[in-house]
């Protein structure tokens, strides 16, 4: 008889394991050295995710201390390029037949969390709102990174690992790849994550299973594997 997919996959997972727990850390000071070239790209750190709300959870509210820290030591060393894409659907959203209700626009899940408001330089953050899991369709993103051809680093923050995080790291590399550009598109470990839905929940209550542990390590593999910089951390 054939292993089943946990036997057959479990050098690979293995593999994943060793990868992760050896990322580099960046060097904070040589990262933003150019701070004309550098932005940091956050995507939905809006409380729908984080707070409350159907899709929310505590998983991925610990990233925000870190995701803070890389702000503000950006901030500090003169980076002004902050972008922020953020789910605000209108309450028919199509979107809502895959996924519960969210993050419906003049809500209070469409907001970003306290802490990011609480930023100095708040003000100074680039709203951009999607419909879709993915940051760059239909959105302003993409005139943006047309007419800001000066950034050639992107540092990706935010959630979830394996949806809008990997569709805004994954954009952005695959535009520069299909316009022949020089891009680091950089994402920290320590300031993504994504949600868990047990199969046991699943099972009882209905819904897609989501291994979060699993489907955060494997996103981020593949995202390495497109060329992205997957780090530990900025320091």
């Amino acid at each position: 008889m054939e292993p089943n997919l946990s036997q057959k996959s479990q050098p690979f997972l293995d593999h994943v394991e060793a990868w992760l727990a050896n990322l580099p850390v960046l060097s904070a000071a040589a990262l933003f050295a150019e701070p004309e070239r550098t932005t940091i790209t956050a995507v939905d750190i809006i409380n729908g995710f984080i707070r409350f709300g159907s899709l929310s959870s505590p998983r991925v509210e610990k990233i925000i201390p870190n995701v803070v820290r890389i702000m503000q030591a950006a901030w500090d060393a003169g980076v002004r390029n902050f972008l922020h894409a953020t789910d605000r659907h209108e309450p028919d959203a199509v979107e809502f037949n895959a996924f519960l209700p969210h993050c419906v626009q003049g809500t209070a899940e469409a907001e970003p969390v306290d802490e990011l408001k609480a930023l100095p330089f708040a003000g100074s953050i680039l709203n951009i709102p999607k419909n879709t899991i993915a940051s760059g369709m239909q959105t302003e993103l993409e005139d943006w990174v047309l007419v800001h051809p000066e950034v050639d680093t992107f540092i990706v923050v935010g959630d979830v690992t394996d949806l809008c995080v990997y569709q805004l790291a994954m954009y952005l590399r695959l535009d520069a790849n299909a316009r022949n550009l020089q891009r680091r598109v950089i994402v920290p470990e320590n300031c993504v994550q994504t949600y868990d839905y047990p199969a046991a929940a699943a099972e009882t209550q209905g819904g897609i299973a989501h291994d979060g542990d699993l489907l955060h390590a494997v996103f981020l593999h593949h995202m390495a594997l497109n060329g992205i910089e997957v780090v530990r951390d900025i320091v």
